[in-house]
């Protein structure tokens, strides 16, 4: 029997999360799954794999620009190249952890507010007062977000979630699983739905 579940673990800094967080929810609704979010840190995975972004590679950082664009105009969904990229994203990692463990119902606003904010609007977010803006424009009190993000407890289940997904063979994001089957990059996603079917 197949395993109903995806696991998706992501990072808002990965414009290939992004595209695939634009995707998902349709895979898991059309196939009857349930889309478990994982926030991991890729930083964290790319440290402990030896990968490395895409980006840094000279060659392939166009190119690979160029088809996150193509994708995202087969999915009808926007899309542009944050200026600001890279964007560190330990503290909204921490914020999408902590949303998650205390107001699961509201992990998707938090999730689409973010994603929007740099795959689509192309802010700056590795600054905090535009970090607060997006985060209270989408309904959260920023100073909250702010405690839960820092809260040990958030710290420690980031780590967590970033060490299982290294323990279970992923390298970069996205990744998603159903049952023990990996698939890495928005580019497999149809691999995805087969594995549901």
């Amino acid at each position: 029997m197949t395993d109903k579940t995806i696991d998706f673990y992501f990072d808002f800094g990965s414009p290939a999360a992004y595209l695939a967080a634009t995707q998902l929810p349709h895979i898991a609704a059309d196939t009857g799954a349930t889309l478990a979010w994982k926030p991991m840190l890729l930083g964290g995975v790319f440290q402990a794999t030896g990968n490395h972004s895409p980006a840094d590679i000279k060659s392939k950082g166009p190119y690979m620009n160029a088809d996150l664009k193509r994708f995202a105009k087969r999915y009808g969904v926007p899309f542009a190249h944050n200026p600001h990229f890279p964007i560190n994203t330990l503290l909204l990692m921490r914020g999408a952890t902590g949303v998650q463990m205390q107001h699961p119902e509201r992990f998707a606003s938090y999730a689409d507010a973010v994603f929007q904010a740099i795959w689509v609007d192309g802010l700056n977010m590795n600054d905090p007062a535009t970090v607060g803006g997006v985060l209270q424009a989408a309904g959260f009190d920023a100073a909250e977000l702010v405690a839960l993000a820092s809260a040990q407890a958030t710290k420690d289940q980031l780590k967590a979630t970033t060490q299982e997904a290294v323990t279970r063979g992923v390298f970069g994001a996205p990744t998603m699983f159903v049952g023990d089957d990996m698939f890495w990059g928005q580019d497999r996603l149809d691999f995805v739905r087969e594995a549901l079917a």
